[in-house]
């Protein structure tokens, strides 16, 4: 028989363009919920997508730098002076997260900006007025005028210390473009800028690839520890035009003091990031559905490749249905990279592990601690006197922040409010060819 090895040869780049394989996951809503954000974690629910960086400029002041891509705004030339024009409206509210949670200002923007054919991006800078030794929690809400898209971000901060991470910002060093992102490409310089005065030396410091894999969510286990020492420190002659390039993966962190791990922090998750290109890549993740030592046979396979065309066929039967799955699979890992990469790849973090099972949620709810998600059961019809009655139920995680010197992308599962998770049934369905969803009877 005839071997067919080209399943792999689906670009996972092309894949954030397919959405439909997400859409599964939707849930039909009789009534709207206002709370409810959770088009933040599903990208047919939003194409809007504004950027942000709190830099803190003294005791006193910080910045809001808000960053639009030029591809994701609408310009129309329905106005008078006939010129392609965006409208945005920006609404800020700062909360000082003390144990009341206390708002302590609010702006609102109205911009209208005109279409540059030159520019790839748009920055504007909120000034907010802060105090030293607070944590804040700055609520953004962008909409876009013209076609009534709101997109919504919790972006926190705080001023605890002269030397931390709110105290820089980065450039592309060829460019001198702001940047938005801690992880940094191959070959990719930069400038790291520190904000609080002169500085005499930069202190960085490498740490290994944190590669922590979750454990089940219905597993009771305590958390692993995330302190570590690194593998090794440099002192640099610190200039703001200093070219910095990280040469292999890994965390680093670059301190203006090296007697205290604190600073700003910069990642690099390998070449392909946050996409997955190479077999070994894609082997990873599997993890969530295949024991270790079937994960071990593949990787150490001479032809690796076709390890994972047969792992994925098996799974589904036949290779139409493989691709499907890998589709499915791997878009979801590549989304989990994009919303939730902290001190590790994001489809390696506990958000992650539920994303890439479960899907994207069908409720998320945000509070100061952190973020529950909801996924919807199967639907319980009831009917009396010849009505319907419909009642809706959901199973949820509840993800709690943890303070991190990396990233403030970090959460963790709250186990002990995590009771109910049909894990196993979830495994089973993806091992038998079938896209899991809990609001499928027949998944359950």
């Amino acid at each position: 028989m005839k071997r067919n090895t080209g399943i792999l040869s689906i670009s996972i780049l092309l894949i954030l363009f397919v959405l439909s394989s997400l859409s599964s996951c939707r849930t039909t809503k009789t009534t709207v919920d206002t709370k409810d954000l959770s088009y933040l974690y599903n990208p047919t629910k939003n194409s809007f997508n504004p950027r942000f960086h709190v830099n803190v400029n003294s005791d006193q002041s910080a910045m809001v730098m808000v960053r639009f891509a030029s591809n994701e705004l609408f310009f129309s030339e329905a106005n008078p002076e006939g010129v392609p024009t965006a409208g945005i409206i920006v609404s800020v509210k700062l909360f000082r997260m003390d144990q009341t949670r206390t708002l302590v200002d609010t702006l609102s923007y109205n911009l209208n900006i005109i279409r540059d054919g030159n520019k790839r991006e748009y920055l504007y800078n909120v000034p907010l007025k802060v105090e030293r030794g607070n944590k804040y929690l700055v609520e953004m809400k962008i909409l876009d005028r013209l076609r009534m898209l709101v997109a919504q971000s919790f972006v926190p901060f705080n001023t605890l210390s002269p030397i931390n991470k709110y105290n820089f910002i980065t450039l592309g060093y060829f460019n001198k473009n702001q940047l938005f992102s801690q992880v940094l490409r191959v070959d990719e310089y930069i400038n790291l800028l520190y904000m609080r005065g002169p500085l005499d030396s930069l202190y960085i410091s490498y740490f290994k690839p944190f590669s922590y894999i979750p454990d089940p969510p219905s597993m009771m286990l305590p958390q692993k520890s995330l302190d570590y020492d690194p593998e090794r420190t440099v002192a640099l002659g610190y200039s703001d035009t200093l070219p910095i390039m990280l040469p292999r993966k890994g965390i680093f962190l670059c301190s203006v003091d090296k007697r205290v791990k604190d600073g700003y922090t910069l990642f690099n998750f390998g070449q392909s990031f946050p996409n997955m290109t190479t077999p070994e890549e894609m082997i990873e993740p599997l993890i969530y559905i295949a024991p270790q030592s079937e994960l071990e046979q593949m990787i150490t396979s001479s032809r690796p490749k076709v390890a994972l065309d047969d792992f994925w066929v098996k799974c589904a039967g036949n290779i139409e249905r493989a691709r499907e799955l890998i589709r499915i699979y791997y878009t979801r890992a590549v989304y989990a990279n994009l919303y939730f990469t902290s001190f590790t790849e994001g489809w390696r973090t506990e958000r992650g592990m539920i994303y890439v099972i479960y899907g994207p949620p069908d409720k998320v709810y945000k509070n100061q601690e952190g973020e529950s998600w909801g996924y919807r059961k199967p639907v319980v019809k009831s009917s009396w006197g010849g009505r319907y009655k419909v009642k809706e139920e959901y199973i949820f995680f509840n993800f709690k922040q943890r303070d991190n010197i990396f990233s403030d992308n970090d959460y963790y599962l709250s186990r002990s409010e995590t009771l109910i998770t049909f894990w196993d049934q979830a495994v089973l369905s993806w091992r038998k060819g079938i896209v899991f969803r809990l609001d499928n009877p027949d998944g359950i």
